[in-house]
């Protein structure tokens, strides 16, 4: 359930969120996951 997102998803859910601020959050998300996967791929090449 995790994994697929449920939780977050019900958390995010609990209060209205403005859409500025699902945005400003969903660009936060994206930056991170990109410099998630970034470390990863350098991990792998043994950098």
């Amino acid at each position: 359930m995790q994994r697929e997102g449920i939780f977050r998803e019900m958390k995010l859910r609990r209060e209205y969120e403005k859409p500025s601020r699902r945005k400003a959050r969903e660009l936060v998300e994206a930056i991170r996951r990109t410099r998630k996967l970034e470390r990863k791929r350098l991990e792998r090449e043994g950098f």
